[in-house]
């Protein structure tokens, strides 16, 4: 996602115009862009034998109020505050519900629950361009019949340029954010209220009767709309995700003065033009607008839904930086686009893929109503895992009394689920895009964390310990040759293998020798970088952490341990890898199928060498077969 504007900790960050169009433009980017679609959506399962008037105001009353349960309560008001060290987003709150779940199966249920949350996080993330972008597009149609053809054509090729700038970064298109999405804002609301004002009697919607009343008239009905209803609130996940980029005050600011009443002002606004006009269904966003505003608008609402499918473009590098170093994907190239800012990145593998689903989805799907059938799932999936981990975290980690987290926890879970139930009845519609999405995700991400945890328990089994190795070395009278050798050990207590492969057939061990071992940490920043310790004259053990949102640099930590009086010359030094090449074992830990996954996951895993920005001209690597 977009990093914050300055170098100042959000925490301490003074609010400024600057910053709340920052906020803007990032986090709301995605919500901002619902009214394209989803009251049409909802309205469309009853449109068949007419719309009546009450069935127009009970629908916009429970958009209305998930906003209000939905966004303002339970992310504004309570989620925000499970912050993992000013950090959000679903494995920053799955780090925190770590730490206080008790027991192996209880850590294991909650690791479960945040690798099923980013596992649909990536299928939202394919979705949310598609269908943005093409209710965006779809407002050609309104303007003229003949621009139907051109739909389709004209959405790939912005969603093809879109994913192929995304190299260069979003520091300089991110300028332009916040200003095209407060125009954006300012047309919905504008729109919205001109046509209130001559329908004020939808105002009615804003009490919870018509909600209630519509859902005690249709029951089962009313429930199924649920499923479309929440594409009104798609986007809320943003709000926890960027609270590290932002601080929670700018975000909580921005939403109740400007976006919230902004989004109720064109719902209703829609509404009111239902109320007068039923065949204003066909779109009632775009039909809204006056007939010379219609051009504009449509690219207006095409700039706007770029800005949200960017934010969910860089949320999807972010999580997956994320889960590199948490360890539940194998190592990604990452390419830094910015000098000064850690958090711009680029990812070209999760770009292609992304960019591959989103044609995909495009070109099958074909309209924005086709599509709003798939985009609920993941979004009410990922509702789901950031309440059960929120209340574990209320719990454990605030003190809160268990009548207190059950009294707010419980009825968030139950609307939760009961917009996730509703999404699954979609299933055959289209429901089953995210799903498989998401278990595809979910049984990789599963598969490499288990197929390394394998891979270590293998190297311990096979390999010598350090202490061992050590009390032997004076007597092995092995020949100390001058230079620097730099072993990189995931294992911190054991000898790596390609020492022992070196000394093997090299028979020589360098003079002064570093056994660095990388530690990932499940906060955002590690707050000591560095752990220096002798073992001997002349062998250092380096223990390096990073947190989930840093990439690591190797030689740059090296040149700085001077300052714990290790002499180290990058000109000198030589780093030694193990490339492990994996065999089945005689019997097997893992079914066949994972472990080809695993196997193939290996051999595509970003080097080594790049990954930890070692100079590959001073790299040796040295082959392993590992059986697991």
């Amino acid at each position: 996602m977009a990093v914050s504007p300055d170098n100042q900790s959000p925490a301490h960050r003074q609010l400024s115009p600057a910053l709340l169009l920052g906020v803007l433009g990032v986090v709301y980017g995605d919500i901002g862009t619902s009214p394209l679609y989803a009251l049409r959506a909802s309205l469309l399962h009853f449109a068949a034998d007419g719309l009546e008037d009450w069935e127009i105001l009970g629908v916009l009353s429970l958009i209305f109020w998930s906003l209000v349960l939905v966004v303002t309560v339970k992310y504004v008001l309570l989620v925000l505050r499970a912050d993992n060290r000013g950090e959000g987003g679903i494995l920053a709150l799955m780090a925190l519900a770590m730490r206080v779940a008790r027991g192996e199966r209880g850590k294991a249920a909650v690791m479960m629950i945040g690798i099923a949350g980013a596992a649909l996080f990536f299928g939202d993330g394919i979705i949310t361009p598609a269908i943005s972008v093409l209710s965006a597009v779809e407002g050609l149609k309104i303007i003229s019949p003949a621009f139907t053809t051109a739909v389709i054509p004209v959405s790939v090729v912005v969603l093809v340029a879109l994913f192929l700038v995304q190299y260069k970064g979003t520091h300089t298109i991110g300028r332009i954010f916040g200003p095209v999405t407060a125009l954006w804002f300012l047309s919905l609301g504008v729109l919205g209220l001109v046509e209130i004002v001559q329908q004020p009697h939808v105002l009615l919607a804003l009490s919870p009767h018509y909600a209630i009343a519509f859902c005690l008239e249709y029951h089962l009905a009313a429930f199924i709309a649920l499923g479309s209803v929440v594409l009104a609130v798609t986007g809320a996940e943003a709000l926890y995700a960027d609270m590290g980029h932002f601080g929670a005050r700018p975000i909580k600011l921005v939403w109740l003065w400007a976006v919230l009443p902004a989004l109720t002002l064109n719902y209703f606004g829609q509404g009111a033009l239902l109320l007068t006009d039923r065949t204003a269904l066909e779109n009632p966003f775009y039909l809204l607008a006056p007939d010379w505003f219609r051009l504009p608008l449509v690219v207006l609402a095409t700039c706007a839904t770029i800005i949200a499918s960017q934010a969910m473009i860089s949320g999807a590098f972010s999580i997956a930086r994320q889960c590199v170093q948490l360890g539940f994907l194998p190592r990604l190239v990452v390419t830094h686009t910015s000098e000064t800012e850690e958090g711009q990145i680029y990812m070209p593998q999760i770009n292609l893929m992304l960019l591959a689903g989103v044609l995909v989805l495009v070109l099958s799907f074909h309209d924005s109503d086709s599509l709003a059938a798939a985009y609920g799932i993941a979004v009410t999936g990922t509702f789901l895992c950031t309440t059960c981990l929120a209340g574990l975290v209320f719990r454990r980690q605030f003190g809160w009394p268990r009548a207190g987290v059950a009294l707010v926890v419980v009825p968030m879970l139950l609307l939760d689920a009961s917009f996730f139930i509703s999404n699954v009845l979609k299933v055959p519609d289209g429901g089953w895009v995210p799903l498989l999405l998401g278990a595809g995700m979910f049984a990789l991400m599963l598969t490499w964390r288990r197929g390394r945890e394998l891979l270590f328990a293998r190297f311990r089994q096979d390999s010598l310990p350090l202490k061992s190795f050590l009390a032997r070395l004076p007597q092995s009278r092995t020949i100390r040759v001058p230079g620097i050798a730099v072993f990189m050990t995931g294992q911190a207590d054991y000898v790596p293998a390609a020492l022992l492969h070196n000394l093997k057939h090299n028979k020589v061990l360098h003079e002064r020798v570093l056994f660095v071992t990388v530690e990932n940490e499940d906060i955002p920043q590690a707050q000591q970088r560095r752990e220096v310790s002798e073992l001997a004259p002349g062998i250092h053990r380096v223990i390096l952490r990073y947190g989930f949102q840093e990439s690591p640099n190797i030689p740059r930590e090296l040149e700085a341990l001077r300052e714990y009086g290790v002499e180290f010359e990058s000109m000198q030094a030589s780093y030694f890898l193990g490339r492990e090449t994996l065999v089945a074992a005689a019997v097997p830990k893992m079914p066949a199928w994972r472990q080809w996954l695993f196997s193939v996951l290996s051999r595509n895993s970003m080097p080594a060498t790049e990954f930890f920005r070692i100079p590959s001209d001073r790299v040796v690597e040295l082959g392993v077969r590992v059986a697991i």
